[in-house]
């Protein structure tokens, strides 16, 4: 097989281009290509607007069609190494636990129940489709459920988001998470696509598939289970307290992978009070800024915006500041919705969403200021937490209650005076949102950086800074505000506890804590090996 870079073909095009730009480049006949295969798609919006694919060719005497065609693009097609899970091993007499059934847990669950270990898997809030009905009843009425949200429950936060799966690291278990994913229900697109998501309606098949795949491999799944508490002897784990439906329980634990996402504050009280090594790191913290997709489709793809063959256009921006701040969009949401995510009382959280058809009127993202330890106002490891929940209570009373959000346009809000009502820009944050000055729910130094980025970014795509884009708050759970600290075998100072995903401090999206989760457990299963061998 030989590969094919940086094929660009006009939007619309098909296989039919496809197959005769490739054999011009390799200087054969259409009818000799005996294979084409998509692996890369992408689009070039930089300056015309192209579809820009790398492809796996099948031809006859691949030797002689190198040494005639001679470009660049072309060379052999080397295969990525794939992803081998652990050879089984028999069942241990105490079964490993995996806490959070987010993206690390249940990869890290996999993992272990492919290799015989039946682990449990606790998970505080509820199966997805159950989870589903209580989000939309809270979305409807503003009525919180705070065991089951946007937060907690089947599939983590990322249940209710965009559902990408780009991140900026390599690893060949990225590949075996994005198969897994396909042959549990998501689109086959995300194998190809630059940019790969899922989208909400069909993360929500593929977490009901992948739970019957966890089940059918000896995993004991618990729902509404909230890890509460650990006994430990000797500073090594011993067992483990959840509290169920039925009331609390103790488990014999002598390995506990933590995944327990970004919100679980409990959790990360109790671990503090258990002597965990931890410590507090920088996250960042903003609003959700939402425009009409149509406008963004047009500063991007320009003539061909709206074009049947182009995807609801997108952006990454950022921009640093004259004192060193930064300022960034994150967790961008073409044909989305802004959502309350709030999972406590009182205190009112955005994120944002999108389905797989990303067809919906506004193009929402979060923009976000960096923060760190020095601006918590606060000492120790939790400081980050309560900072937090200062700027969500703020929200809440701003909003007026009932879990509506405070909301204003960019002029007003770059004019220092309160909006009064929507322009051309929608909001769709549900319950409802209050107009107001969001400069009396944002700390000063947060909403002064938002200011001098708004412009800046504006340079950046034509239309960020339109007057009528709406401001949403608050954005404050981008990434966890903690790290638990780990060594190099991805236990913590408790030892047989692995902290892990991205409410442990080591991954910041989708795919990054399923591949986080399956080195922990590849890590508990080389425990569980070495005590087979030498018992």
């Amino acid at each position: 097989m030989l590969k094919i870079e940086s094929i660009k073909l006009p939007p619309g095009a098909g296989m039919a281009e496809l197959s005769a730009a490739a054999a011009r480049l390799l200087r054969v006949r259409e009818k000799d290509l005996e294979r084409l295969t998509v692996l890369r798609r992408s689009v070039d919006a930089r300056e015309d607007v192209s579809v820009v694919y790398t492809v796996a060719a099948a031809v006859k005497d691949e030797a002689a069609v190198l040494r005639r065609c001679r470009s660049k693009k072309i060379t052999r097609l080397i295969p990525a190494p794939a992803y081998a899970p652990p050879a089984p091993l028999s069942a241990p007499a105490v079964p490993p636990v995996v806490v959070g059934a987010g993206p690390a847990g249940l990869f890290a669950a996999w993992v272990l129940a492919r290799a015989g270990l039946r682990p449990i898997l606790l998970e505080r809030g509820k199966a997805v489709e159950d989870r589903k009905a209580d989000v939309e009843q809270f979305w409807s009425t503003g009525e919180l459920d705070v065991t089951s949200n946007v937060q907690f429950g089947e599939g983590g936060a990322g249940a209710f988001s965009d559902g990408k799966l780009n991140t900026g690291t390599k690893d060949l278990r990225h590949r075996f998470i994005l198969e897994t994913l396909v042959r549990c229900g998501a689109p086959e697109d995300i194998l190809i696509d630059a940019k790969p998501h899922v989208g909400t309606d069909y993360l929500h098949i593929a977490l009901k598939n992948l739970r019957r795949e966890l089940l059918e491999l000896g995993a004991d799944i618990r729902f509404e289970s909230r890890l509460s508490d650990l006994t430990t002897e000797d500073g090594a784990l011993t067992a483990v307290t959840a509290e169920g439906p039925e009331g609390a329980y103790s488990l014999p634990c002598r390995r506990l992978i933590l995944c327990p996402g970004h919100s679980a504050r409990d959790t990360f009280q109790m671990l503090h009070g258990r002597g965990a090594a931890m410590e507090a790191k920088p996250f960042a913290v903003g609003v959700r800024i939402e425009h009409r997709q149509a406008d963004c489709d047009a500063a991007q793809y320009r003539r061909f915006a709206g074009h049947p063959g182009l995807p609801a256009s997108t952006y990454k921006l950022s921009c640093h500041l004259p004192d060193g701040r930064g300022v960034f969009s994150f967790c961008v949401c073409p044909g989305g919705e802004v959502v309350a995510a709030a999972s406590e009382q009182d205190r009112v959280v955005t994120n944002g969403m999108s389905e797989y058809a990303r067809d919906r009127e506004n193009i929402n993202g979060a923009m976000l200021v960096g923060v760190t330890p020095a601006d918590f106002g606060g000492e120790g490891p939790l400081a980050g937490i309560a900072f937090q929940r200062r700027l969500e209570e703020a929200a809440f009373t701003l909003g007026g209650g009932g879990f509506r959000a405070p909301a204003q346009r960019v002029e007003d809000f770059l004019a220092h005076r309160p909006s009064t009502g929507p322009g051309r820009v929608r909001p769709s944050y549900r319950p409802g949102v209050t107009w107001c000055s969001l400069w009396d729910c944002l700390p000063p130094f947060v909403a002064e950086a938002l200011a001098q980025a708004l412009p800046l970014l504006g340079q950046k795509l034509r239309g960020y800074d339109n007057p009528d884009a709406v401001l949403t708050a608050v954005e404050s759970r981008s990434s966890s505000p903690v790290r638990i600290v780990r060594d190099e075998t991805y236990q913590s100072s408790l030892r047989g506890l692995y902290p892990c995903g991205e409410g442990a401090g080591y991954a910041g999206g989708i795919l990054s804590a399923a591949a986080d989760g399956m080195r922990c457990a590849e890590q508990v299963y080389h425990a569980y090996e070495k005590e087979l061998n030498h018992p």
